[in-house]
C-alpha cells in the first residue's frame, strides 16, 4: 500500500528531529515536493500539495507527532478519505529476465513512465520495446548486462 510505505519512509527521514504537529507539517509538505505518480497522489489526498483541493494534513501530522505508527495513521486518513487506501504501487517488472514482447502496452509504458521517460511517435508496441531497450543501459544497467550475458 503506498500509505504505509510512503508514510514510514517519511517517517524515517524524522529521526532525531523535533516532533512537533508544526515541524511534521513543514517537512511532510517538503518530502512532498521530490514525490512522483502514486506517492505524488497521496500528497495530493493529504492536502500537503499547493494543488490539493483538500486538507487533512492536520489528521497526519498529529498522530505522528505522538509516535503513532504508520499503517495506524493510514487507517485513521482512510475513514476521512477512503481514495487513500486505493492507492496501489503498480506492479515490478523484473528487467533482467522478463520477456518484453509478452508485457501489455499498459505495462510498457509504466516502465517507461517511471524512469521519468516518453516514447514519442510510438504507435505499436514494437516501438515501446525498442524504445526500452535502447534505454535500457541508462536506466537499468544491471538488467541491461544480465540480459546482454543471456543472449551471448
Amino acid at each position: 500500500m503506498v500509505c504505509i510505505k510512503f508514510l514510514t519512509k517519511f517517517m524515517n527521514t524524522l529521526e532525531g528531529e523535533e516532533k512537533t504537529v508544526e515541524n511534521i507539517e513543514k517537512k511532510f509538505r517538503k518530502f512532498c515536493k521530490s514525490a512522483k505518480n502514486k506517492d505524488e497522489r497521496l500528497c495530493y489526498y493529504i492536502g500537503a500539495l499547493e494543488t490539493s483541493a483538500t486538507g487533512i494534513l492536520g489528521e497526519m501530522s498529529k498522530p505522528m507527532s505522538w509516535g503513532v505508527p504508520a499503517d495506524k495513521v493510514c487507517e485513521k486518513l482512510n475513514r476521512k478519505d477512503s481514495q487513500i487506501c486505493e492507492l496501489r504501487y503498480p506492479k515490478v517488472v523484473d528487467l533482467a529476465t522478463v520477456n518484453l514482447k509478452k508485457l501489455k502496452v499498459k505495462d510498457l509504458k509504466n516502465i517507461l513512465n517511471n524512469w521519468g521517460e516518453e516514447c514519442k511517435g510510438c504507435a505499436e508496441k514494437s516501438d515501446f520495446i525498442r524504445k526500452i531497450e535502447e534505454l535500457m543501459p541508462e536506466h537499468a544497467p544491471e538488467a541491461h548486462a544480465a540480459r546482454t550475458k543471456e543472449e551471448l
